[in-house]
């Protein structure tokens, strides 16, 4: 028996599943009869693919009926800090029926992605009744802040 042991990611995280590493991962992804090992494994799968088409696919699994995948996907898109997440982010963020971790997760992501565009949405919710949906959209603006103040201080 070996004795496996989790490897961090190149994001710097050590992940719940290993990338998958052949098949369809949108299809595994999207398959609401796959085991969650499965599901997490395309996910991380299409996060080191990091294309659009990956992003665009890590998108559409916001369908998904588990929360704890929407909630993976969030923190998957952030890693990845492209713009081209953010109506998503947006989207789960706003939406008041969409689980409270999930919108947690969106708010740091956009947080995480560093584009300005999102400092209107994340101001919105700074007030939210639920303290981990204002919380972390403060937490996301004061790292869009950040994010600005190292970009006026490079050389």
């Amino acid at each position: 028996m070996t004795n496996a042991t989790p490897q961090v990611s190149d994001f710097g995280s050590v992940d719940p599943a290993p990338p998958a590493t052949n098949g369809d991962h949108q299809v595994v992804l999207q398959d609401e009869d796959a085991r969650m090992f499965q599901r997490m494994r395309a996910v991380f799968a299409l996060r080191n693919d990091g294309s659009d088409q990956a992003v665009d696919a890590l998108c559409a699994a916001f369908s998904s009926t588990s929360a704890l995948l929407r909630h993976e996907l969030a923190y998957v898109l952030g890693q990845m800090q492209n713009p081209r997440a953010l109506p998503t982010l947006w989207e789960r963020l706003a939406d008041e029926d969409e689980h409270v971790m999930v919108r947690h997760e969106a708010a740091e992501a956009m947080g995480a992605i560093g584009d300005a565009r999102s400092r209107s949405v994340l101001q919105r919710f700074l007030e939210h009744p639920a303290p981990e949906i204002s919380e972390s959209c403060e937490v996301a603006l004061d790292l869009l802040d950040w994010c600005e103040r190292a970009e006026w201080e490079k050389p």
